[in-house]
């Protein structure tokens, strides 16, 4: 079996001491995987390490990974990512996933922390309260997206208006307003967070946009992508892609 150098010190830094059992049982599988994923790919730009587990872990929460995302965890612990930024992911991926898909990754999460001697809760991290999460959360939508966000929680036809309040009071307003990340972190997440789900074209590449919009450039997401492709596969990849390539030229047109 052949693994490179390269791909065996990256894999030594997020998992010190530990040998695969996938060597003995898979070899020819592991030497490639391992290669690609640990030499080719984290080698391919400059991301910076705690950016990359970052996106990681979030696209796992994404793809349902909860296995794969039980042994990254500790190896982006290793890489810089705090409990606190660890934790943040997970709460944020509830206003994408849902309650239904995340709740295996909480328990994982606190499992994998208390293991850590890490003490439970975490300080807190909420910036809003029942009173103001609406005018708070709004605020974050028009920081993010723009002007024309102002008002949206009360636009719509009235029997579902109700949903773009939510988006405003619960979705930004309950999450994108805490400390521990800060926008262009939580947009990068929830880039991760629907390029890795699929099925949601439309607001990744509205996200996409976003994304743009506060800094996180074409380049820097075509990165995310690059890093996180071994974790979701070709199709889901170049999906993603696609839609920042569109989020770009519509930028350039206006």
């Amino acid at each position: 079996m052949s693994i490179t150098e390269a791909s065996k010190a990256y894999h030594e830094k997020m998992f010190p001491g530990y040998h695969s059992k996938f060597q003995e049982t898979d070899p020819e599988f592991i030497e490639r995987f391992d290669n690609f994923a640990f030499d080719e790919v984290v080698n391919s730009d400059d991301l910076d390490g705690r950016t990359r587990m970052m996106a990681i872990l979030a696209t796992l929460v994404g793809c349902q990974g909860i296995d794969e995302y039980k042994a990254m965890l500790p190896a982006a612990l290793n890489f810089g990512v705090t409990p606190v930024e660890a934790k943040e992911i997970v709460y944020q991926a509830v206003a994408y996933l849902g309650i239904g898909r995340v709740f295996p990754f909480l328990h994982a999460t606190n499992d994998i922390l208390a293991e850590r001697g890490i003490r439970l809760p975490l300080e807190k991290q909420a910036g809003t309260t029942t009173e103001n999460r609406l005018e708070k959360g709004e605020q974050a939508q028009v920081d993010i997206f723009g002007e024309t966000m102002r008002g949206f929680w009360k636009s719509g036809p009235e029997e579902s208006r109700h949903i773009n309040y939510w988006l405003t009071d619960n979705c930004f307003g309950d999450y994108y307003t805490r400390s521990g990340l800060d926008y262009r972190q939580r947009e990068m997440i929830t880039f991760c967070f629907l390029s890795a789900q699929g099925g949601c074209e439309p607001q990744l590449t509205s996200h996409a946009a976003a994304n743009m919009r506060i800094g996180n450039d074409k380049a820097f997401l075509i990165k995310i992508i690059s890093q996180c492709l071994p974790f979701i596969g070709y199709p889901r990849s170049l999906n993603a892609l696609r839609c920042v390539n569109k989020a770009a030229n519509h930028k350039e047109e206006v």
